[in-house]
């Protein structure tokens, strides 16, 4: 299915849109309830069977396959997000009301550093193929390390801090409590991190 540029910015321009609006919408920190956090979830649900359907419409059932089959993948993996953000959130102690936006602005950042390697990985293989075969050992190699790191964490309860992270609080320094949704505080004529940033 060839696509025209003007289709793609218009579907990059609708989806920034659309994230907006996410964000416009729970920009005050507040309790999400299930009732709430079930009825955007139809939302988001519903946009993607709409845009599934206009992909039918003018590209046909394999574009349109493919994109139900890529959904329907996506959706089920980032089932098992909602335990890494359970751990992160009671690790950090993110107050309630704080745990949307968290969640939002790490999707974000998620999204925006994934679509980055994609477009540099994609340049990379098609202008030197034999890179495929060292990608291909790297994602062996994490495999590898992701085993050895969860038998490690059998035997080992203790929490280890992030490397990166243990060395920019030493750095920057950072605050006892939340601060709002501030990322960073002026304290005592310094500036320094608030755990909103950490999370």
């Amino acid at each position: 299915m060839n696509v025209s540029l003007s289709v793609w910015l218009l579907t990059v321009a609708v989806l920034c849109v659309l994230v907006a609006v996410d964000f416009f919408v729970g920009r005050k920190p507040h309790d999400v309830s299930v009732k709430e956090a079930g009825t955007w979830t139809v939302v988001w649900i519903v946009l993607a069977v709409l845009f599934g359907l206009g992909l039918w419409y003018f590209g046909g059932s394999g574009p349109t396959g493919e994109f139900f089959a890529g959904y329907i993948t996506e959706k089920s993996l980032s089932v098992d997000n909602l335990f890494v953000f359970v751990l992160i959130m009671g690790k950090f102690a993110v107050p309630s009301q704080y745990q949307q936006r968290v969640l939002m602005v790490g999707v974000l950042m998620a999204l925006v550093l994934r679509a980055i390697f994609i477009a540099a990985g994609a340049a990379i293989i098609s202008a030197f193929s034999w890179v495929f075969y060292i990608f291909g050992a790297f994602l062996i190699w994490t495999a590898w390390k992701l085993v050895q790191d969860a038998r490690k964490e059998e035997h080992e309860e203790e929490y280890q801090e992030n490397k990166l992270l243990k060395m920019a609080e030493e750095r920057f320094g950072v605050a006892d409590r939340y601060h709002g949704t501030k990322l960073f505080i002026t304290e005592n004529g310094k500036r320094i991190m608030t755990p909103m940033l950490v999370v």
